[in-house]
């Protein structure tokens, strides 16, 4: 389990400038060094997953260009990636396809306009780490579809709220940050699952997606779970399979 957290803490990125609003209008941005200091998101925050510890990333060190823009320090998203993303440039970019289109892309990054980050860092680390002081915004699952049957009903149980359950398109990246976000600006308490993006899963296990919901639904399911459905022989049904699960991959 990890948490985003925007704080006053140290970095684990790769600098560069490519989030400069500056450099990015004056078409100033060395794209050739930014792409060869590439370091995924994701990829580091697996690297912190395995050492239980923690991934640090701040506006000028987030080693992802596409990933400054899901974790809410760089917008709008520069052309280059849009491109990058999308359809690429003939003779000079090969595109990802992701996205049918430049123009259709840009309509979703419009659509989606990250929050802008709450502090110059964010953190994503495990619960066991935070303070009694600090509070995190997010709380992220790494789990198995097993484990996340749970996860998904016991999260409507809480909220009779039959669409609680979001899975928007993004990076992996962004189903961790800016999306959960982007629905808590609009008065909206939802969860988000993610672990979609072709490119990212490379840094989940088999299997693996990410469930994201805000802290504060966090404590309503920990408080009432004894209460749902995950205290039925039904569930006891669903476990013996979590279990299943969990040794065919040499987890327990």
């Amino acid at each position: 389990m990890t948490c985003p957290l925007m704080g006053d803490l140290p970095f684990n990125g790769r600098p560069h400038g490519s989030a400069d609003p500056g450099k990015r209008k004056k078409n100033e941005i060395n794209w050739q060094e930014v792409f060869g200091q590439f370091s995924c998101v994701i990829g580091k925050i697996w690297l912190a997953r395995k050492k239980k510890t923690a991934a640090y990333f701040s506006s000028t060190q987030f080693g992802c260009p596409g990933g400054a823009f899901w974790l809410g320090f760089n917008k709008p998203q520069t052309e280059t990636i849009i491109h990058y993303v999308s359809s690429g440039v003939p003779g000079r970019i090969e595109g990802e396809h992701y996205c049918d289109s430049p123009d259709h892309l840009r309509q979703i990054f419009e659509y989606v306009d990250p929050v802008p980050a709450a502090g110059e860092y964010c953190v994503f680390k495990p619960v066991s780490q935070f303070s009694e002081e600090e509070t995190p915004l997010l709380v992220s699952f790494f789990t198995r579809p097993e484990s996340l049957n749970g996860l998904h009903q016991l999260a409507a149980f809480v909220t009779n709220d039959p669409e609680v359950v979001a899975s928007p398109w993004s990076a992996a990246c962004g189903s961790l940050a800016v999306w959960p976000l982007h629905y808590l600006e609009k008065g909206k308490n939802r969860a988000v699952v993610g672990g979609w993006d072709p490119s990212a899963r490379k840094f989940f296990k088999t299997d693996e997606l990410s469930f994201t919901i805000p802290f504060k639904m966090l404590i309503q399911m920990i408080d009432r779970y004894k209460d749902s459905f995950l205290t039925t022989k039904t569930w006891e049904n669903v476990h013996k399979k979590i279990n299943k699960s969990k040794k065919v991959w040499n987890e327990i």
